[in-house]
C-alpha cells in the first residue's frame, strides 16, 4: 500500500517538472556592439519561437523592440533598430501560458552612425 502511494506521488512530481517550460537564457552576443542596421546574433539555450516570442534592448528605462531576422532553439539573429547611441541590455519576451519579460545579463553597445 505505501509503495503505491510513494509511486504516485513520484509520478504527479515527474509530471509537473516536465511540464514546466524551460527559461531562455542569453550566454553572449556576437559581436557586441554595432551601428543602427547591424545584424547581431545573441547564443544561449532556450531560444526557439514557441520559447521566446518577441526580442528588445533595454537601457531601464525604456524598451525598444528589435527586428528578427533568424531564430533558432540556440541563436537568434536581429537588427540593431533606430535608437540612440549606448549600451543596452537583451530582454526576452517568453512564450507559454504565462510570458515574461526577462532582462538577460548580456549587454550590447550601439555606436553612433
Amino acid at each position: 500500500m505505501k509503495l503505491s502511494l510513494i509511486v504516485v506521488l513520484l509520478t504527479v512530481a515527474s509530471a509537473a517538472l516536465y511540464a514546466q517550460q524551460a527559461m531562455p537564457r542569453v550566454t553572449s552576443v556576437e559581436p557586441d556592439n554595432g551601428k543602427t542596421g547591424d545584424v547581431l546574433t545573441i547564443s544561449g539555450e532556450h531560444l526557439g519561437k514557441g520559447e521566446v516570442m518577441e526580442l528588445y534592448l533595454t537601457d531601464g528605462k525604456k524598451d525598444t523592440k528589435v527586428e528578427v531576422t533568424d531564430q533558432a532553439p540556440t541563436a537568434i539573429k536581429f537588427k540593431i533598430p533606430k535608437i540612440a547611441a549606448g549600451r543596452f541590455a537583451v530582454m526576452v519576451l517568453t512564450g507559454g501560458k504565462e510570458p515574461k519579460y526577462i532582462e538577460e545579463p548580456v549587454k550590447v553597445t550601439v555606436q553612433e552612425p
